[in-house]
């Protein structure tokens, strides 16, 4: 198990954000801004003729468009998350030196689990911003405007896209989109049939380890097609890792809890041992307080992702108690081991969002990739074609609050497990503070077609 080193971290841009320690395996060598390069933003902000360079980037403000599913009656506000933190970013920054010599502007666009409504979040950025940051839009399936979007010469260089979640095979393999922790596709060109795809097989390892015979349910976020293609390489790599799945059922974010009593009966009937959620919050506390009213007592691992990180799933106290969460970065629990994880927690007033700190780490990448290109090329070299240009080198850990990472498509394969115990959640694996498990083998490739499996979802 390789682990992430938390002594020496600073993230504020410019005057901040400038990361100096905080290297993996006992290493001192951190991946963010050096003290140097700092120093060098610094030196060319003094006393520099700023200029408006590109769209978005005036002699005084950078702006910057965060899209994100906020407003749809399927799930209202349900990545609220990502427009508050990126919003406190800016803020954050704005209160420690800017952004590229300047200071960072956000404007929000609603996509609302909605294809045209994602298009037209992406088609107002291009003309107003220098890059989309922090989105997380489930269902956007043409990214064109990525690509065409025009420069502020006319020329189609492409919009940059720091995205915190890309679920859609296309945005995911937008050439312009820079994603921060997952890229499940092989993005060869083809991304359609059978093909090899990523899926995160660790924390299954450590369930084994819990109960060695996962037998169960994978329970789908139904509602959207993009959402139920992308659990199917999820269930297949599960399996691979020797998980006996019984059932994989469509969850709908709008079902009663009475409809999860399929679920609970399904798993009664093949002494089920384990129920992984690849749904929401609510879906997992609806089928944990019906399981328990219908006397299923056989489970022994129920498991969530990042979904479940939430204050309202922990604060459901002993109904959720047990379930397992796991997450790509240094819990808010240990804030405290971590300077980028304890800014972001501060900066949201203390009320942190799981999907919240991944836009956050996201608009630290943006940030770095920008105050590089000052560091080297000075504040008016600050450009759509110069931000595209960096992202395919861009070296990022988050000041080690994740897994170091360089270039714009990389599944992480690094992660913790926290575990719900009445009202709160607690450190499972691995059981020292402020690491990750980041071992290569905890990703998991197979090789399937996820439209043709998806049909076999009940």
């Amino acid at each position: 198990m390789k682990r992430l080193r938390t002594s020496v971290i600073i993230a504020a841009l410019t005057l901040g954000l400038i990361a100096a320690g905080c290297g993996r395996s006992g290493s001192d060598e951190g991946s963010g801004n050096s003290t140097n390069e700092g120093a060098s933003v610094n030196k060319k902000c003094t006393g520099a003729t700023l200029e408006a360079t590109e769209v978005g980037v005036s002699a005084d403000t950078i702006t910057i468009t965060v899209m994100a599913d906020v407003g749809s009656p399927l799930a209202p506000g349900l990545f609220q998350g990502n427009v508050d933190a990126v919003n406190a970013f800016a803020k954050f920054v704005n209160a420690n030196g800017g952004v590229g010599c300047r200071q960072l502007k956000v404007e929000v666009a609603d996509s609302k689990l909605n294809a045209e409504e994602s298009k037209n979040g992406m088609i107002k950025a291009c003309q107003t911003s220098l890059a989309m940051v922090g989105g997380n839009a489930l269902f956007n399936p043409d990214v064109s405007v990525l690509g065409n979007c025009a420069d502020k010469a006319g020329k189609a260089t492409g919009l940059p896209d720091f995205a915190a979640l890309a679920n859609d095979v296309n945005e995911q393999c937008a050439p312009q989109a820079w994603i921060l922790q997952a890229v499940a596709e092989p993005c060869n060109g083809t991304n359609t049939g059978a093909r090899d795809l990523k899926a995160m097989v660790g924390v299954t390892k450590f369930y084994k380890t819990v109960e060695p015979n996962l037998t169960g349910i994978f329970m789908v976020p139904g509602d959207l097609p993009t959402t139920v293609q992308s659990a199917t390489y999820q269930i297949a790599a599960q399996a691979k890792a020797g998980v006996n799945f019984t059932d994989a059922y469509k969850v709908s974010g709008r079902a009663p809890q009475a409809d999860f009593n399929t679920f609970v009966q399904a798993v009664k009937s093949a002494n089920g041992t384990y129920v992984y959620n690849g749904s929401n919050d609510v879906a997992m506390t609806k089928m944990r307080k019906e399981a328990a009213a219908q006397g299923l007592s056989s489970v022994k691992v129920w498991a969530c992702s990042l979904a479940c990180y939430t204050e309202a799933f922990k604060n459901e106290g002993a109904s959720v108690t047990g379930t397992y969460v796991w997450l790509q970065f240094i819990p808010f629990e240990e804030a405290s081991s971590n300077k980028a994880a304890q800014q972001y927690v501060d900066a949201v007033g203390g009320k942190p969002d799981s999907f919240g700190a991944q836009a956050w780490q996201a608009a630290m990448a943006f940030a770095q990739a920008v105050d590089e290109i000052v560091a080297a090329d000075g504040p008016n070299a600050i450009t759509r074609a110069a931000v595209l240009e960096k992202i395919k080198t861009l070296k990022f850990d988050a000041g080690g609050w994740i897994g170091e990472r360089t270039g714009p498509k990389v599944f992480s394969p690094c992660f913790v497990v926290m575990q719900a115990n009445n009202g709160k959640f607690e450190r499972a694996y691995p059981t020292k503070v402020g690491t990750l498990d980041c071992e290569a083998s905890n990703i998991e490739t197979v090789n399937i077609d996820p439209v043709q499996e998806a049909t076999k979802v009940k």
